[in-house]
């Protein structure tokens, strides 16, 4: 069974703000519908049951034409959902199977409790995982994944390295081992910083929650060029919009986040400490925004760690963290192109 989960912020949020219900999921499923009819291809949303009762919402595209391909598994990172890859999904789904889902603890997905610990809690994002893919059918995988969806991609090829054909990072979160000198530290972005400030010991988005229907107009003025990034479908604030109720649900998710961070977002288990343990057969491709805040130096120290194995790094110029919506263009004509070199 879930648990509803609830949470008051720390610090001097505390003291003023009321503690806010989570907004019905109904609301978040409306928002998503608007964003995914934006997609010219024939598409499935369905909730997946594993084992345990927990559902993980599943949208799929899979085109005749691309049967008997690999199916590509796309992972979002920290805070996001489904409805962030409007830019990619048709150009990805055109010629092979594709399947994105929203992690557990996050978007439309259930929002059971987490282990407390880093092990733990990375541990069952991974069984949730392997959960999924044995109820879906899926026999093995491209695994794709941003961010927190890249780290979760990289620890779930580490325990069923059988299951994934070709592992890509996209600007991979957690993988580099905080630095025990503060200079060689890279400041994290203004807004990260800003929101860590307000909120101490908090989970990292509680601010939205708490300020109940002022939440939209922070995600806007925090993040205004989310706005612009799918300013191609939308001119009003529907992607603002859908973060916002991507997060004002139980923090379920972000709670586990939580445990797997320090010090303002450093993972406690850092990948580059294990990413040497995968199968040296198992090719990755690592794809950066030029801009990001992401230690882009990241690839070269895979490829020095993995020196038997193919590992191939690469930049798009004008692309920030979010690189598949920064520039969809040359980041969907990247995946597709690794995905035709699988099969």
């Amino acid at each position: 069974m879930e648990e509803e989960l609830e949470e008051r912020p720390q610090g001097w949020l505390s003291g003023w703000l009321p503690a806010w219900r989570p907004t019905s999921m109904s609301h978040l499923k409306n928002v998503e519908a608007r964003i995914l009819q934006c997609l010219q291809s024939q598409f499935v949303g369905r909730y997946v049951t594993l084992p345990g009762r927990a559902r993980i919402w599943t949208v799929s595209l899979c085109p005749e034409q691309g049967e008997g391909r690999t199916p590509l598994v796309l992972v979002h990172g920290f805070g996001g959902g489904v409805g962030l890859w409007v830019l990619n999904l048709d150009r990805l789904g055109a010629r092979r199977p594709l399947h994105a889902f929203d992690l557990l603890g996050f978007g439309r997905s259930s929002r059971p409790p987490f282990p407390h610990d880093a092990q733990g809690a990375e541990a069952e994002f991974v069984r949730s995982i392997e959960d999924w893919r044995r109820e879906m059918g899926i026999t093995t995988m491209i695994l794709l994944g941003h961010s927190l969806g890249g780290f979760l991609a990289a620890s779930y090829s580490l325990t069923y390295p059988e299951r994934v054909k070709h592992l890509i990072l996209v600007d991979p979160w957690g993988f580099p081992v905080r630095p025990t000198d503060p200079s060689q530290i890279r400041p994290p972005p203004t807004w990260v910083k800003a929101m860590a400030a307000v909120l101490g010991r908090s989970n990292p988005l509680a601010v939205l929650r708490v300020a109940g229907p002022w939440g939209p107009g922070l995600v806007q003025r925090f993040r205004p060029d989310f706005k612009q990034k799918f300013a191609e479908f939308f001119e009003d604030d529907t992607i603002s919009e859908y973060i916002y109720h991507c997060n004002a649900q139980a923090p379920s998710g972000e709670t586990a986040f939580k445990a797997m961070t320090q010090a303002l977002g450093w993972a406690r288990r850092p990948m580059l400490e294990r990413i040497h343990l995968l199968p040296r057969e198992l090719p990755i491709t690592l794809i950066y925004g030029a801009e990001s805040w992401i230690d882009t130096s990241t690839g070269r120290r895979v490829r020095e760690l993995r020196p038997h194995s193919y590992v191939r790094h690469l930049a798009i110029a004008g692309a920030s963290h979010h690189v598949y919506a920064d520039q969809p263009a040359a980041f969907n004509a990247a995946v597709q192109e690794i995905c035709d070199s699988v099969d």
